[in-house]
């Protein structure tokens, strides 16, 4: 490998860093936030759907007219954005602490613009680098964001727990440096050319092809399934397995992080028929939740909560890699809608949890059953939840199986 596409894919790379620390820091910080400035619950939750509404907005934007952009200057700029993010996330906070929130926020919305340009340009950038095997440079690729986000959420706690919740000024700085990284190394990048509709009637006249939405689909089953359990673990492992809340979050969010980077590291080093692999994901994502909701033995729920990382983890990249190999001409257009498609669904389905498990909770008849049970009635309810989630991947497999038997429409 030459130089300059080394230090393209490093680029790459970092930007994928980046997006990792874009997603999980907030979440980290909620009750430092909470300590500090008085946010109020609904506050910190609503950074969350900044996060994801500012992504799927850049997602759609790029859909329909990615034509009237010049995608390498556009490239070249997403680091510069995400660094701003944190800037303004990280500065107004301390030097104007009576609109604190609203730093955060804007801040939020910068870094998230930045993210969701990633999510769109980033794999198409990869996708067009000439190699042997495209499938395990898009897995690889994804790999990052998947190490990226174990290094976040083991860096912050760590951080926390030594400096305190008060410095976390220094530690959003610290993560400004990966986008400024980022910056250096396209700087000296040339971005190879990437097709894209030549005007909005193209990417409508894909729009009409059913193909593209069963891919489409297939992403939004792939990421509710795989961010569900992302975003629920922790909660869940305390709550309804009755695990301390510092392995909840160690067990939860980490380790499910690591074997999502395994399952995607295999893949990069090994991986082939990315159609059944995405089949198999999608069955053991489905086994992985009804275990966690059903099982009385608290280890297992655990190692099942951890294990669907590991089955989900080709679900996004590995439909990327389908709808860019079925639809080349889409170019920037396809990866633009794969990714409102994942974001929608990592974004809908987790509410839709929580949505299931406030109203479970709220039910005599669920009270009564958790008395029968005997269990807590947020504990039932939680498994009730969790059992919802299971028909992400469970309505997965069926996309798959159609999209294995080729009747995906080109």
């Amino acid at each position: 490998m030459d130089p300059k596409t080394r230090r393209l894919k490093l680029a790459c790379y970092s930007v994928n860093i980046t997006m990792a620390a874009v997603g999980n820091l907030s979440p980290i910080l909620f009750l430092t936030f909470r300590s500090l400035y008085g946010i109020s619950y609904s506050l910190l939750g609503l950074l969350v759907l900044i996060n994801f509404t500012t992504q799927l907005i850049i997602d759609l934007i790029f859909s329909f007219f990615s034509h009237r952009f010049d995608i390498p200057k556009t490239v070249k700029a997403i680091p510069v954005i995400a660094f701003a993010g944190f800037l303004v996330y990280a500065l107004v906070p301390h030097f104007l602490p009576d609109i604190s929130y609203v730093g955060i926020a804007v801040g939020t919305v910068i870094f998230s613009a930045a993210a969701g340009l990633g999510e769109v340009l980033i794999s198409p950038v990869i996708a067009a680098i000439p190699c042997d095997d495209p499938d395990r440079e898009m897995s690889r690729l994804h790999s990052v964001y998947a190490w990226g986000s174990v290094g976040v959420i083991v860096l912050s706690t760590v951080f926390i727990l030594i400096f305190g919740g008060e410095h976390w000024l220094w530690l959003a700085l610290i993560f400004s440096l990966i986008p400024l990284t980022s910056a250096f190394l396209f700087a000296g990048s040339e971005i190879p050319a990437m097709d894209t509709p030549q005007k909005a009637s193209g990417a409508l006249r894909l729009l009409k092809n059913k193909g593209v939405w069963l891919c489409v689909i297939a992403i939004f089953l792939g990421g509710a399934a795989e961010c569900t359990m992302a975003q629920w673990s922790s909660g869940y492992i305390e709550q309804a397995l009755g695990i301390p809340k510092v392995w909840g979050d160690f067990m939860g969010v980490a380790l499910f992080s690591v074997t999502l980077g395994i399952g995607r590291t295999l893949y990069a080093k090994f991986g082939k028929n990315i159609e059944s692999i995405l089949l198999l994901g999608a069955i053991g994502a489905s086994v992985c939740y009804l275990i966690a909701a059903l099982s009385p033995f608290s280890a297992i729920g655990l190692v099942a909560c951890a294990l669907t990382g590991f089955c989900t983890s080709m679900l996004w990249p590995g439909n990327l890699v389908v709808a860019s190999g079925r639809y080349p001409d889409g170019g920037v257009f396809i990866y633009a809608m794969m990714a409102a498609g994942g974001d929608l669904g990592a974004s809908v389905a987790p509410q839709l949890v929580g949505v299931i498990t406030d109203s479970a909770m709220s039910s005599s008849f669920v009270s009564q059953l958790s008395k029968n049970l005997s269990l807590a009635p947020e504990q039932l309810a939680m498994k009730l939840g969790m059992l919802f989630g299971m028909l992400f991947p469970l309505a997965a497999i069926f996309v798959f199986i159609r999209l294995r038997a080729g009747k995906c429409e080109k």
